[in-house]
């Protein structure tokens, strides 16, 4: 059997407020396998996009163990966590978090920033994740002349760009109209029945989860039991 690529044990997180302590997370346990394709659901204030940012690195757990490419990423200092941030984790966002003063091209070589590759391998690697969603022929166009859906295939390509194991994507359809929103969970599903990318999608939305291999809800902050929609294709 092979390591699962996401090891939960234990997770808590909470936050003080006021002097009172704000239990967000409670006692999360659960395993991801390599290549597979989970959507996690809940009410808002549920703890959905907490748990994300935990499993991605982007947040600290108040106690417990995460485990993600067989790194015990709770233990990392915060430069440790970056560099590896950089290279194991792709992000998508709901609101697609492109910086407008810079092209297509421009804004998926950013995270390629953090890396040693000089400039003519930054645009090389940019361009092929361009072309991969879709939009070599919008290299050179800003955010504001593109549509929601090619501004979302831009962040895809940009989650891409460093060749993560593993995408968290956030609400990706959620400010999309329902064409755009079905064609970026097209391409998701590609990247994970094709490049074999482990998948982690949290959304309200019934119809995106259904795209998933699996799904677990959220529940004040306690998960519950794992519904197998399709097995996972590695």
């Amino acid at each position: 059997m092979s390591q699962p690529a996401v090891s939960l044990r234990h997770v808590s997180k909470h936050y003080l407020r006021g002097g009172q302590v704000i239990d967000v997370l409670k006692d999360i346990d659960f395993d991801i396998a390599p290549g597979d394709f989970l959507a996690l659901m809940g009410p808002s204030g549920s703890g959905k996009s907490t748990l994300l940012n935990l499993i991605a690195g982007i947040d600290q757990p108040s106690g417990g163990q995460i485990i993600v490419d067989q790194v015990d990423i709770a233990t990392l200092a915060e430069a440790e966590l970056a560099d590896w941030r950089a290279s194991h984790v792709g992000f998508i966002f709901q609101f697609y978090n492109l910086m407008p003063v810079l092209n297509a091209q421009e804004n998926v070589e950013l995270p390629l920033m953090l890396t040693t590759l000089n400039a003519r391998q930054r645009k090389e690697h940019a361009s092929l994740a361009l072309e991969m969603v879709g939009l070599s022929d919008r290299s050179s166009h800003y955010p504001n002349e593109l549509s929601g859906g090619q501004q979302q295939r831009v962040a895809i390509a940009r989650a891409l760009v460093s060749d993560p194991s593993l995408i968290v994507a956030d609400e990706p359809t959620g400010d999309l109209d329902r064409k755009s929103a079905g064609e970026i969970l097209d391409l998701l599903g590609q990247l994970n029945t094709e490049l074999g990318k482990t998948i982690i999608m949290v959304t309200h939305d019934g119809r995106a989860a259904e795209r998933a291999h699996a799904i677990r809800h959220l529940e004040k902050g306690e998960l519950s039991a794992l519904e197998m929609l399709q097995p996972a294709k590695v």
